[in-house]
């Protein structure tokens, strides 16, 4: 479903039905996290979802202030792979374990 900002995210719900106006971001809402439809701005969930389609990473997001944006709050997304047991670094890219690099793309010596 779109969010307020125009990008598609599984993770955010509208419900419009018949006048109503409830929206919700699941993934903060099961990490016990409170929700605003400002977070959507630069939620980087979207574009990690669109990048890496791994069945096995989890995402774990946490709301931040960064230090130059002291008035904003953010999402921050840590990733772990449940298949090779290993935390993220890049989760655009994922862990590398999962999805090896077909013969085609390897450099050959």
């Amino acid at each position: 479903m779109k969010t307020p900002y125009g990008s598609e995210c599984e993770f955010f719900y509208g419900d419009y039905l018949r006048g109503r106006n409830r929206e919700e971001c699941r993934l903060l809402e099961a990490a016990g996290l409170q929700w605003d439809s400002s977070l959507c701005r630069a939620c980087p969930v979207p574009a990690i979802k669109r990048a890496n389609a791994c069945e096995f990473i989890r995402l774990k997001p946490r709301i931040a202030r960064p230090v130059l944006e002291l008035f904003r709050k953010q999402v921050q997304v840590d990733a772990y792979c449940e298949k090779s047991r290993q935390s993220v670094a890049e989760p655009h890219i994922g862990c590398g374990q999962c999805h090896p690099l077909p013969p085609v793309f390897q450099v050959k010596l």
